[in-house]
């Protein structure tokens, strides 16, 4: 499990529509939000292992539109993971 930091260099047109859309088609990435800070984009990837996740991101998210910077936080253990909402 990967949790990526994803920085757009242009966030005129169509570039960040596109890049939405093509992320929103990948299986490997299981959610992204679109976020204020340092980053455009927080976006949870899973792989295999090291190595697939390396290959996804060399062969695929690399490539996406506008796509400047990129920072991986690899998951090391789940502590807690839900979707049940305390509501």
């Amino acid at each position: 499990m990967a949790f990526v930091q994803v920085t757009l260099g242009n966030h005129a047109g169509e570039t960040p529509l596109l890049f939405e859309k093509l992320v929103a088609s990948m299986p490997e990435i299981l959610s992204c939000h679109n976020v204020t800070g340092d980053c455009d984009y927080m976006i949870q990837i899973v792989a295999e292992d090291l190595d697939t996740y390396g290959t996804f991101v060399r062969d695929q998210f690399r490539k996406l539109p506008g796509v400047t910077s990129i920072r991986s936080n690899l998951s090391l253990r789940d502590v807690k993971s839900s979707t049940a909402l305390p509501v």
